[in-house]
């Protein structure tokens, strides 16, 4: 029998509850939630509140904020999960990747001697970007795969989402944007209605969980591509400059940041100099 409470629309929320709400997700993730966007809060907190079998928002949120800490930090997780936009796709903006190609092709002829170019991706999502760069750069090492090597760094601050990516399997309609050749190259059989990228393209990227939040933090240092689009939208102005200048202070020197173009305006940085490629917001870091 279906519960009564799973029946119910979406609870109203008041202003005060809705301003509570967008709090914590700012202080959390960073990432703000306008008022045009009340209804998917309501509609994703409700769909979860059924799950757990709650009723009202205030206990939702009590058991977030001051619930026993293991179990808040998963709850917490799994919100985040819902919360987030995870809209993405496998090679989104061309011209970005054209630029990567460019660059990737450049790298393989300085350093025909051997080398390896150390990506990442921020804000990765389920991991199309991730593996779109991989198959990008792999295309351009084919050459020479004994002296240049390569490693791309996924990450994202929802860890559901971040196991999807680790498996590398993507609905048939998702993949279709890839091009026949590389689709054929890299990506394998999983089932009637899913394809999953090939072992050794998977092996070349790894996933890691990480709040853009805590960038001061990150391992990742002296890399040649930095590559973060479509989640500085999501940011307050000041904190989109936050972003980007603890990202430029991870490049190597000739190391690249692709943006998503619009992103980010007014921002200069005394490290960085405008890539200039079409279509393409990028900067490289002076020698």
């Amino acid at each position: 029998m279906t519960p009564p409470w799973a029946l119910r629309n979406a609870p109203a929320m008041d202003a005060e509850q809705f301003q509570l709400w967008q709090t914590l997700l700012e202080e959390r993730t960073g990432m703000t939630l306008p008022a045009e966007r009340k209804s998917f809060l309501e509609t994703s907190l409700s769909t979860r509140m059924r799950e757990l079998g709650l009723e009202d928002y205030q206990t939702y949120y009590a058991q977030l904020v001051t619930g026993a800490s293991e179990s808040r930090a998963m709850e917490w997780s799994i919100l985040v999960d819902r919360l987030t936009v995870q809209e993405t796709g496998f090679f989104r903006h061309p011209g970005s990747f054209a630029l990567v190609k460019a660059f990737s092709r450049d790298f393989a002829r300085r350093h025909a001697g051997g080398g390896t170019l150390n990506a990442w991706s921020v804000g990765c999502s389920t991991g199309e970007e991730a593996y779109s760069l991989a198959m990008v750069i792999n295309e351009c090492f084919a050459g020479a795969r004994d002296k240049l090597f390569y490693g791309i760094t996924g990450t994202d601050i929802s860890l559901p989402t971040l196991a999807r990516a680790r498996r590398g399997v993507f609905p048939l309609r998702r993949v279709n944007r890839v091009a026949p050749a590389l689709r054929e190259r890299y990506f394998q059989h999983y089932d009637a209605q899913h394809l999953q990228v090939i072992a050794t393209l998977r092996e070349r990227v790894c996933f890691a969980h990480l709040n853009v939040l805590d960038l001061d933090q990150a391992p990742m240092e002296n890399l040649d591509l930095i590559f973060c689009q479509n989640m500085l939208i999501y940011f307050r102005r000041w904190r989109k400059r936050q972003i980007v200048n603890r990202l430029a202070a991870r490049l190597a020197p000739g190391g690249v940041l692709v943006l998503g173009p619009g992103e980010i305006t007014d921002w200069q940085n005394d490290n960085l100099e405008r890539e200039v490629y079409p279509d393409t917001l990028a900067f490289r870091r002076r020698v």
